[in-house]
């Protein structure tokens, strides 16, 4: 059976940590990359007779997140304590919330090959994060300064078909949250961490086959490979077992992503609910929210990513791919909004931030923020281009040197380079254009029959002789006036 006859079902776990000063239940610092075991207290690492105190600032930020989304902010809910035991655990349990969250539904709209898509949330719940084990060869030992960490997890409904959709609704989860300064979004750092339930069905099957969950990626890239490798090899298993009860040739299963093997890699069993033995934890009282709280976080709420993307559509005409890749990364797009204030070419402005630079930095991982070019340094070099100053071969080579110099402004760097200087002598370059129409009378002779290629041909070998530094439009205008004076 052909994969275009299987019909996949996509249901996301997103945990984000939240950017509180201090942790969930204590006063132990919330701060990453400090020596191990150095931000605990009792509480983190579960003294008998410590006792959680909720952090009022970690509720405030999930129900911003349920306000961005328009779910249904509860009114009351309580934490659960989840049953687990594993050593980055200390208190052998996890507090959060299991069948009273503090926001139920909601939806993110994400733009999917250029088009919006409307995928469903089911609920967000408030939790702490565990401790980490840190592996050194022959033994591990566990740093408990993530015990406690505060967290949002956001589960979606199983509305999720490939594995692009997958990526653009956890990319516009990633924005909302940055959006709303609710986490930094590390995905390094730990700081974003998706688990992905995938299963597969023939188009036109009811109900839901077993699911396999492949746990805790940080990466859109490695979320996308794991996705699709688990698609084939579901597919691989029930064609190999046509016969066989689909409940058995799939059995609920725990993987994780092996990015070298490059496959899903089988961790457990799966566990279900039943299994934490879940009950309300003793130690807190439930949460209660007056309308008048939800109404007012509602109201304060910055402009988040959706309604940035729609106003660079529709005020500034970017494509809309184009547009929904701006924004779901806050600070390119912050970092775009500045240099739009020193230049009025949005579309090209933005066309340099997502494709010319974004792709001499593919390799290295970075952006452009990360290199210390200035906002305004690249605003002054679309406009270098515009009032044809500098061609856009030239251009091209100016950013390599910016990349490399990011002290150095554009016109600093053309003014260092000869190279980079535009040709003005028209006289030279009419001697050009006559060399190059001299050995190309057939290309002539196209154009003149119709063959708009062959004029794009001869300008080309022009910009071939100036190395780019010709102006394209006086080329243009004067190739043209030689064309119908020969003629």
């Amino acid at each position: 059976m052909a994969e275009s006859n299987w019909e996949v079902i996509i249901g996301l776990e997103i945990h984000s940590e939240l950017n509180t000063k201090t942790k969930l239940f204590s006063r132990a610092p919330n701060r990453f990359g400090d020596e191990p075991n150095t931000n605990i207290t009792e509480v983190c690492t579960g003294m008998p007779g410590s006792l959680p105190v909720l952090n009022k600032e970690a509720v405030r930020k999930a129900v911003q997140f349920g306000c961005a989304i328009n779910g249904e902010v509860a009114h009351f809910c309580k934490f659960d304590r989840k049953s687990y035991f594993y050593p980055d655990s200390p208190r052998n349990f996890q507090i959060t919330q299991y069948d009273e969250p503090i926001v139920w539904g909601g939806e993110i709209i994400a733009e999917v090959h250029g088009e919006e898509m409307i995928f469903a949330v089911n609920r967000v719940h408030l939790e702490d994060d565990a401790g980490k084990l840190m592996h050194f060869g022959s033994f591990a030992g566990v740093d408990y300064n993530r015990a406690g960490v505060p967290l949002i997890e956001i589960v979606s409904e199983p509305c999720i078909h490939s594995a692009d959709e997958a990526v653009a609704y956890a990319m516009a989860v990633k924005a909302i949250l940055q959006y709303l300064d609710a986490s930094d979004c590390n995905m390094e750092e730990g700081s974003l961490r998706f688990d992905v339930n995938v299963s597969i069905r023939p188009k036109g099957e009811e109900g839901l086959r077993n699911k396999i969950e492949i746990k805790n990626m940080n990466s859109f890239s490695f979320m996308h490979m794991a996705i699709l490798s688990e698609i084939k090899r579901q597919i691989a298993e029930y064609e190999k077992h046509p016969d066989k009860d689909p409940q058995e040739v799939i059995s609920q299963e725990t993987y994780r992503w092996d990015p070298d093997k490059k496959q899903t890699v089988l961790m457990r069993r799966k566990e279900y609910s039943d299994d934490y033995r879940y009950f309300p934890e003793p130690d807190l009282v439930p949460i209660v929210l007056t309308e008048e709280y939800i109404e007012k976080i509602a109201s304060e709420l910055p402009e988040l990513p959706l309604q940035r993307e729609r106003r660079y559509i529709k005020e500034l005409k970017l494509p809309p791919d184009s547009a929904f890749f701006l924004t779901s990364d806050k600070p390119l797009a912050d970092y775009f909004e500045k240099a739009l204030k020193s230049c009025p070419n949005a579309r090209s402005l933005c066309n340099w931030l997502i494709v010319e630079f974004a792709g001499r930095l593919k390799e290295s991982g970075k952006s452009i923020i990360d290199t210390g070019i200035p906002p305004q340094d690249l605003a002054t070099l679309v406009n270098l281009i515009d009032d044809d100053t500098i061609t856009g071969r030239i251009a091209k080579a100016v950013a390599d040197d910016m990349l490399a110099s990011p002290d150095k402004g554009p016109e600093a760097i053309i003014k260092e380079n000869p190279d980079y200087q535009p040709m003005s002598d028209t006289g030279e370059l009419e001697v050009m254009i006559d060399k190059v129409l001299l050995e190309n009378q057939q290309s002539v002779e196209d154009y003149r029959n119709g063959k708009e290629k062959a004029f794009a041909f001869l300008v080309g070998q022009i910009m071939k002789m100036t190395r780019g530094k010709a102006n394209p439009k006086i080329v243009t205008e004067l190739l043209k006036a030689k064309i119908e004076k020969s003629s």
